[in-house]
């Protein structure tokens, strides 16, 4: 692991040869040149199609300096682009950090911004994710924007517009855990009373699905090869609204049955809809095709199906008991009027 040297204030030039040191450790097929020309290069095969997302992390917004290790907000940095290629179907190419980092936390042997990379670092790893380029600047707040390339064979990627009246709607992995995560989090941070947070190890487990979200990559890929899904998206801000922009694309409406969600241990019912950052994969499915019970060692459930669109009913309902009621999307929003946002 390469470090800042101890007693320096981390210029940018020494930050720079560190990620590069880092970064140069790591490459797949698809990434021809990466740090250290003006552009990076990327090879894609003849069959492909470039996929392209963007994600942007604020301290006070999305993370807190004093809630959050440095490891957590760059692991999940990540997780959250590697997400949105995993929804897609796309295998991962390559990734392009922008850091903004105030000066002193920069400063000593052992740098907020090391921390970050060793969590950035380490998830990229686990799924062959190179740092092909980026940019560092001195910032009066803390801030990180992931950009990542995919590659998905032409025509064949996972998009939220291909959901019919019919279909049936599945979800990987369990609902709720990041945002019970969040409240135990807010909890121990409470306890503190203003000192630098702790976290106990008995917490670790019920805390892990928030500070360090596992992106279903490969779940994707299974997915898309095996033509199972006809419409995906990831859970970023919750199902209530995550569920909602599928049926706006697709032009259909959709029924969640309350008593087949597969809610975390820890979490309510509440969490499950209408929390954000499971990065779990919501998608449909053709009625007569067999979707396994498990993709890639995580289990799958169907939670409803797909409807005929109502002009003038609520596009999503929630079936509990026999009994139909709207599910209003009450996941995050920006500009929406609410206050701080750690959950997208």
């Amino acid at each position: 692991m390469t470090k800042i040297p101890s007693g320096s204030r981390g210029g940018e030039l020494e930050l720079l040869r560190a990620i590069r040191l880092r970064a140069g450790k790591r490459t797949n097929a698809g990434l021809r040149v990466g740090i250290g020309d003006d552009c990076a290069l990327i090879r894609l095969r003849g069959t492909e199609e470039l996929a392209v997302t963007t994600d942007l992390s604020i301290a006070g917004r999305h993370f807190r300096l004093d809630w959050h290790p440095p490891e957590s907000v760059g692991h999940r940095t990540l997780a959250r682009g590697l997400s949105d290629l995993a929804a897609m179907g796309a295998r991962p190419v390559a990734a392009f950090l922008s850091l903004g980092v105030p000066g002193e936390l920069a400063a000593g042997g052992r740098s907020w911004p090391d921390g970050f990379l060793r969590g950035f670092f380490a998830l990229a790893e686990a799924y062959e994710t190179p740092l092909a380029g980026g940019d560092l600047a001195e910032s009066p707040v803390a801030l990180a924007d992931i950009v990542l390339t995919g590659a998905v064979p032409k025509g064949n990627a996972l998009l939220r517009s291909g959901a019919r009246a019919g279909d049936l709607l599945y979800v990987t992995g369990m609902l709720g855990g990041a945002a019970a995560g969040l409240a135990k989090l807010a909890e121990l941070a409470g306890m503190e009373e203003g000192r630098p947070l702790a976290i106990p190890s008995r917490d670790s487990a019920i805390l892990a699905p928030h500070l360090y979200p596992q992106p279903r990559v490969r779940q994707g890929l299974a997915l898309q090869r095996r033509s199972l899904a006809t419409a995906a998206i990831d859970v970023s801000d919750g199902i209530s609204t995550d569920l909602g922009h599928l049926c706006e694309e697709s032009g259909v409406g959709a029924i969640v049955e309350r008593e087949a969600l597969p809610i975390a241990p820890a979490a309510s019912l509440v969490q499950a809809l209408h929390g954000g950052e499971d990065y779990e994969l919501l998608f449909t499915a053709r009625a007569s095709v067999r979707v396994p019970g498990t993709i890639a060692g995580v289990a799958v459930t169907r939670i409803g199906r797909m409807t005929k669109r109502s002009s003038r009913g609520p596009a999503v309902m929630l079936s509990e008991g026999g009994r139909l009621e709207p599910l209003e999307p009450r996941g995050w929003e920006h500009f929406s009027g609410s206050g701080l946002n750690i959950q997208r």
